[in-house]
């Protein structure tokens, strides 16, 4: 974006964040020894749970970095077309990439973050884990992936407008 990158470092630092959070998840997954049974849903809630976190993190990676050059090089596109010194480009691209709509997306994917952290937190500390726990979690990861997605949806439909 421009000279002081505010609304790429905030893309950045929201998607370094989330993915802190996801490798922090699988992280504290812990490993249980124990009868066959505990073994077979330990198995089952340590190997779903870090392919649901790394699957979640490429998503989201893969997302970003798919509309992050695109959307940067029609900003600036739009700053040459209408002329725009730096100084206005700051002032005018900001609606592109801030507005009342942007920030519900915004509020929502940090609530589902925050959702993810704790059923994540709660799976990987229960004696016996819980695989609807693990579907929940899947189920918020795609929700967030779409919220996401409707949110870059959103900000090239502004710039084509």
């Amino acid at each position: 974006m421009g000279r002081n990158g505010k609304p790429t470092e905030n893309l950045k630092a929201r998607g370094r964040g989330l993915m802190l959070a996801l490798s922090a998840f699988a992280a504290v997954v812990p490993h249980t020894a124990g009868d066959a049974r505990a073994q077979e849903m330990d198995a089952c809630a340590k190997a779903e749970f870090e392919s649901a976190v790394d699957e979640a993190a490429v998503a989201l990676r893969d997302l970003n970095n798919k509309n992050r050059p695109e959307f940067q090089t029609r900003l600036r596109d739009l700053k040459e077309k209408r002329g725009w010194s730096d100084d206005e480009f700051l002032k005018e691209a900001a609606p592109f990439v801030q507005d009342e709509k942007i920030a519900v997306y915004d509020e929502e994917s940090n609530q589902l973050l925050t959702s993810i952290s704790t059923l994540g937190t709660e799976g990987a500390s229960a004696n016996n884990p819980d695989c609807a726990t693990l579907g929940e979690l899947r189920r918020l990861m795609g929700v967030l992936i779409e919220t996401q997605s409707s949110k870059w949806s959103y900000m090239f439909e502004k710039l084509d407008a």
